[in-house]
């Protein structure tokens, strides 16, 4: 990448865009709307069971000036979902800036693994075992979706549970591969802790985007 065109994605004036979608959001509390996906490029979490593996490197995807990601996304919609990759890897100042002069909101879905940028008006906090999350962004999270691929996910849910404010949501969902195994099993668990909500994947079932 060029070096200017570096300084100006540091600066989150560009951003490695990946896909840019209108769709229904699938997943956790504000499934069912309608919603302006941004995919941003770039991600070193590096989950094994990740279903978008082609955004990790964020040099396929063309740096994108925000102003015309911002001029995309209102033409669909007030409402945006700004997720990856792991978005958090850029500056998200400038982005939910020009999304909030227009009086959208702004959603992130995020591991939390970099510090917390951007003016936000929900965060689903999706926290993951190899990269855990920053610890300021647990107060700030609205939502805590953790993915079940395994038994032993249980416990990890509850650490990370026990680190969010009272008013957080919290969901456990069914990595997709999965599924099948292990819902009865999370059906389970939150019937015997009714904390958690369960979350699925609807957008998959319905097969939008």
């Amino acid at each position: 990448m060029q070096e200017s065109i570096q300084e100006l994605v540091d600066e989150g004036k560009m951003l490695p865009l990946m896909e840019e979608f209108y769709t229904i959001q699938g997943e956790g509390y504000h499934k069912g709307t309608a919603a302006y996906f941004v995919r941003i490029g770039g991600c070193d979490v590096g989950c094994h069971w990740c279903d978008v593996k082609e955004s990790w490197n964020a040099d396929l995807h063309p740096p994108t000036d925000t102003d015309f990601i911002v001029k995309n996304a209102l033409q669909y919609s007030d409402v945006v979902v700004v997720t990856g990759g792991e978005p958090l890897t850029w500056d998200m100042t400038l982005l939910t800036q020009g999304l909030k002069r227009s009086g959208a909101k702004t959603h992130i879905e995020t591991s939390g693994a970099y510090p917390l940028t951007g003016e936000w008006d929900w965060i689903c906090l999706s926290p993951k075992k190899v990269m855990l999350p920053k610890e300021e962004i647990y107060e700030q999270a609205d939502e805590l979706k953790c993915i079940i691929f395994n038994k032993s996910d249980f416990a990890f849910a509850e650490s990370q549970a026990a680190k969010v404010s009272d008013h957080c949501i919290l969901y456990l969902q069914p990595e997709w591969s999965v599924r099948e195994r292990m819902i009865p099993l999370i059906v389970d668990y939150v019937m015997k802790n009714p904390k958690w909500k369960v979350s699925l994947q609807t957008h998959k079932y319905l097969n939008i985007p």
